[in-house]
């Protein structure tokens, strides 16, 4: 029998996180390269992105560039291939939340939604998944959100979005894994990052949110290693179009 810790082992593989800048994609990034993988960080701001990248070592490299931009996707794909080669793992961490209620949704903020947290994974994963196709492995990994089943306040935009990754996710498993290639989804509950800065910005509301969970906290940045890494390694090789709820029994009351 082979060592199970073997599963987690990443040596030779090649990932690339987007909004790998700041909070739970930074932390997927870092988790990645202890592993053993070579490591692409993905987002808009060049200094986080530095930073990343010197904790790391060689190991790492950094693209800037935004996943949203047509007519520079060709260039951006290019340039996440350039430095390891073409990636084996994908995770889509970018996200954004505009907490626009209902009745004052724009067009606008609607469109810049759905554009990063849900068209952005599927056409980046597009792109990506010739290569891992030929070597016969590959791992695409989304974020979900609590908001993939409830419905928050200020969150229908956001949502829909969240919504559509769960359908996303198992769309692109029945597409792909039939080639080696798995798709998967975190949902993570409340954790401090940037995108839940006003939610932990309110300690009455941040204990309210602990108190709904089975587990009576939120979640700290290291509860996100151990699932990124079971769906981005062999662990995880029968398990494909999933939604895993990281979120502390939050869903489960």
């Amino acid at each position: 029998m082979a060592d199970p810790a073997d599963l987690f082992h990443l040596g030779g593989k090649v990932a690339v996180v987007t909004g790998a800048s700041s909070g739970l994609g930074r932390r997927a990034a870092l988790t990645l390269a202890a592993a053993g993988a070579k490591v692409i960080g993905l987002a808009r701001r060049q200094e986080a992105l530095e930073s990343l990248c010197s904790g790391i070592g060689s190991a790492a490299a950094y693209v800037v560039g935004d996943v949203t931009d047509r007519d520079g996707f060709s260039a951006l794909v290019e340039a996440i291939s350039d430095p390891f080669g073409a990636p084996d793992i994908v995770v889509h961490a970018a996200g954004i939340n505009t907490r626009e209620p209902a009745d004052d949704v724009t067009a606008e903020g609607w469109d810049v939604t759905l554009a990063l947290n849900l068209s952005a994974p599927f056409f980046l994963s597009q792109a990506l998944v010739p290569s891992m196709k030929d070597k016969g492995w590959g791992r695409i990994v989304n974020f979900a959100s609590l908001q993939t089943t409830r419905a928050f306040p200020g969150g229908i935009a956001y949502g829909a979005t969240k919504g559509g990754i769960a359908q996303l996710t198992r769309a692109m498993a029945e597409a792909w894994s039939p080639h080696g290639i798995t798709a998967n989804a975190i949902g993570p509950g409340f954790f401090p990052t940037e995108l839940t800065q006003a939610v932990f910005s309110d300690p009455n509301r941040a204990a309210r949110n602990a108190a709904q969970t089975c587990i009576g906290r939120n979640g700290t940045i290291e509860d996100i290693d151990g699932p990124i890494l079971f769906l981005c390694s062999d662990a995880s090789a029968y398990v494909t179009g999933q939604v895993l709820m990281v979120d502390g029994g939050f869903t489960a009351k």
